[in-house]
């Protein structure tokens, strides 16, 4: 596990949210699944620090997982690109960057609709920072992550260190 400079004690509520759009990175498409993601995530006790926009592909996804997990403890949701158009490439980008795959987070978010079964999003840590891919329907992406929700203040605070069983 990387160390990432981190007081994992004060931080462990805070959430960053990836959207990976090439059409709303160009400003043509209004990023609808990032608010409402900030919107749950604030709603429930996480305070969103941070919102990113990256156009779809391997590079711009992978690079923006990175740059929001740098220096970071808690929760990182990118929301889009996990469908089978061939720009969908947010669980290959993910999966070259994490350190640690969490199938059991993915699988339930996938479990949360019908149209889940669709998305092929994935799940895992970087070092102290929690990465979860939804798609980027605005209701798939909150679905997907109300379905983990309940699970995700437990799941960082193991990643804190912290041992609360």
């Amino acid at each position: 596990m990387r160390d990432r400079g981190c007081n994992f004690a004060t931080v462990t509520q805070q959430a960053k949210i990836l959207t990976v759009s090439s059409s709303t990175f160009a400003g043509t498409r209004h990023d609808g699944s990032g608010a409402a993601l900030a919107d749950l995530l604030e709603a429930r006790g996480f305070t969103v620090v941070e919102r990113l926009v990256v156009p779809d592909g391997i590079g711009p996804v992978a690079a923006g997982i990175v740059a929001l997990a740098e220096r970071f403890a808690g929760l990182v949701v990118t929301t889009g690109g996990t469908g089978f158009s061939p720009s969908d490439l947010t669980p290959e980008a993910t999966r070259s960057v994490i350190e640690r795959e969490a199938p059991g987070l993915a699988e339930a978010a996938r479990a949360a609709s019908p149209l889940g079964r669709l998305s092929r999003g994935v799940a895992g840590t970087i070092g102290p920072c929690l990465v979860l891919n939804v798609p980027g329907s605005l209701r798939g992406a909150v679905e997907s992550l109300e379905a983990v929700m309940d699970v995700l203040p437990h799941a960082l605070e193991l990643l804190a260190g912290e041992q609360p069983h």
